[in-house]
């Protein structure tokens, strides 16, 4: 099952307090560890939300409202992507993290959907325009690697 791990935002990350070496250090090492286990399939850290934007969806109308935002623990501080057999597999792998934050801090899991999961929605021609979509993702990225 592929899961998004988010690491919540805190007051410190918000006001942009940057890591140390050592809890840098030891963030490479946990990442190291997941890519050598054939978990993570991609992950970053994300700036406050005073360098982001929100886009607000009322009908046929888009309202773009700037950071900051105010409910820091409702934000995301960062993420991975991962691979794993299950919730509980997914769940001792962030057991074994560093804690990402200089406070006390929230990690949160979160299942993707799978096709099985949309039923007779996601038909046979969803299916594969949906595969077409991931297989040109994948593309597109190689050829930026290779520059």
């Amino acid at each position: 099952m592929r899961v998004m791990v988010l690491v919540k935002a805190t007051p410190e990350s918000e006001a942009g307090q940057m890591p140390s070496m050592e809890l840098i250090a030891a963030m490479g090492k946990f990442n190291e560890e997941l890519v050598n286990a054939g978990i993570m399939q991609g992950g970053d850290g994300l700036k406050p939300s005073s360098a982001g934007v929100r886009v607000r969806f009322s009908g046929a109308d888009r309202t773009v409202v700037d950071g900051p935002f105010a409910e820091t623990k409702e934000l995301v501080a960062g993420y991975w992507l991962w691979q794993v057999e299950s919730m509980e597999e997914a769940i001792a792998w962030v057991k074994r993290c560093p804690n990402p934050m200089v406070s006390d801090s929230d990690i949160e899991i979160r299942p993707f959907y799978e096709p099985a999961d949309f039923a007779a929605a996601f038909t046979p021609e969803l299916q594969e325009a949906d595969q077409r979509l991931r297989q040109q993702i994948d593309e597109q990225q190689r050829d930026q690697q290779k520059r």
